[in-house]
């Protein structure tokens, strides 16, 4: 399967030329060089594609003529190899604001499909999400028996940091080649650039939102929902890195395909002029839900936490805001009661100085909590101080790490056992009225009778 004419991926390329492709190159070479060197981290990215755990070898610039008489020079091959099994994937990398192109992607399917190759995978700026199986249009018929993936920049970025920072790397030399990746990588010359953009669509639905105008079948409401998505799986990303766990995003049954995700969110933002998403941190108390509302300017994150399951309702308000202490003034708190889908609502300032804002009626119990923090909404369509990616991005790790990181579902204490001394004890504590003195003392002496051997 290897040709010996294969030029292999080299940690320090030397290639020819300037510009985008040359640049493209470069880090082409450099990334399945090091998954060539790196093995867990090699494996790590690989094993969700299907690849064996075995021995990894990386191309570049690898030259193949198909039978039609097409020369195709993809921008890498990757070969796994474990024992007489082999997995091989045909690579095509985009940096900076380049897009993935549907013939390129096209001529390397029919590639792998003549040649036997298990997979087609590209890497770009581009984030495959919840609503998009992948990031641009093809012809569909192509993928028949070979596996189409894609990985964003800050997707391998996020797994390098992540093998650093779990100490997966046994091996110091592999360690620091790691390390160099992830230098190389957050350099923006790199071309690996994080999400930076809402598109071209932003300012026309961001005020459409706002003079409620906007339709289902605008194509701009399209594209910004679209680029939603992305954003949340940047966020997640982000998370993923900062935490050291990884971060997933929750999808509704309605909306676990791509499409009836895509058509929810387009329904949403068109109708109400909100965009939503859910994430999931590991042993969180619970999840994250981000509400983007274009017409309020806002945006909301919020979390439900069950009450405890003893006690009143003053002693279930306590064990929250004994758990908020160094939460801001302004987090909106709801008590949930049962059968009933409205809350009795507060900022936790004020709840600070009159706990009894959170009671329902004494008739009530409370079952659970909302969490709620909201903050103005950056205008800007890119990246950077004012933008709307900066203020989803923030809102998330302030209320993350301000509240949701402090909290701690409540768990029932297991019963303890009482010794027959400690009984005997707290009968002696008893106060017996006069009258019946006699006939207590009377009932401990035949007491102490019986138990005389």
């Amino acid at each position: 399967m290897i040709d010996e004419k294969w030029p292999q991926a080299r940690l320090i390329p030397t290639l020819p030329g300037s510009g985008v492709e040359a640049q493209e190159r470069r880090a082409a070479s450099v990334l399945l060089a090091v998954m060539q060197a790196v093995d867990e981290f090699g494996r790590a990215l690989l094993k969700p594609l299907g690849a064996p755990a075995g021995r990894i070898q990386t191309f570049i610039e690898t030259p193949v003529r198909l039978s039609d008489g097409r020369a195709i020079r993809p921008d890498g091959i990757i070969v796994v190899s474990r024992g007489a099994r082999s997995w091989t994937a045909v690579v095509e990398t985009k940096v900076g604001a380049s897009a993935l192109e549907p013939d390129q992607i096209e001529a390397y399917l029919d590639l792998a499909r003549e040649k036997g190759f298990d997979a087609v995978l590209s890497i770009s700026n581009h984030y495959v999400t919840s609503s998009s199986d992948y990031p641009i249009e093809f012809d569909r018929r192509k993928k028949r028996k070979v596996d189409l993936h894609h990985w964003s920049w800050f997707e391998v970025l996020t797994e390098a940091v992540l093998q650093g920072k779990l100490k997966r790397i046994g091996d110091r030399d592999q360690a620091y080649i790691l390390d160099e990746l992830v230098r190389f990588l957050e350099d923006e010359r790199s071309g690996a650039l994080p999400f930076s953009s809402m598109g071209p669509s932003w300012t026309a639905v961001k005020e459409g939102a706002r003079d409620q105008t906007l339709r289902k079948t605008d194509e701009h409401v399209a594209a910004v929902a679209a680029r939603w998505d992305e954003l949340v799986r940047y966020v997640e990303l982000k998370l993923t890195r900062d935490l050291g766990k990884d971060v997933r995003p929750v999808v509704a049954k309605r909306e676990e395909d791509p499409l009836l995700r895509r058509t929810a969110l387009i329904e949403s933002l068109a109708t109400s002029g909100q965009l939503y998403a859910q994430l999931q941190v590991p042993d969180a108390a619970g999840p994250l839900n981000v509400v983007a509302d274009l017409r309020s300017r806002q945006i909301t994150v919020s979390t439900e936490l069950a009450a405890p399951r003893e006690g009143r309702t003053k002693g279930r308000v306590s064990w929250l805001l004994r758990q908020l202490r160094d939460a801001p003034g302004d987090l909106a708190i709801g008590t949930r009661v049962p059968r009933s889908s409205s809350t009795y609502a507060a900022l936790l300032g004020a709840a600070r100085e009159n706990p009894e804002v959170l009671y329902p009626e004494p008739t009530k119990e409370v079952r659970g909590f909302v969490l709620k923090l909201s903050r103005n909404m950056g205008l800007k369509r890119d990246a950077g101080k004012g933008s709307f990616i900066e203020s989803v991005a923030t809102t998330v790790e302030d209320f993350y790490e301000k509240v949701l990181q402090n909290l701690r579902p409540w768990k029932a204490v297991p019963p303890k056992l009482h010794k027959k001394e400690e009984v005997a004890e707290a009968e002696d504590l008893i106060e017996v009225p006069k009258e019946l003195e006699p006939a207590v003392e009377e009932a401990r002496e035949e007491k102490a009778e019986v138990a005389l051997p």
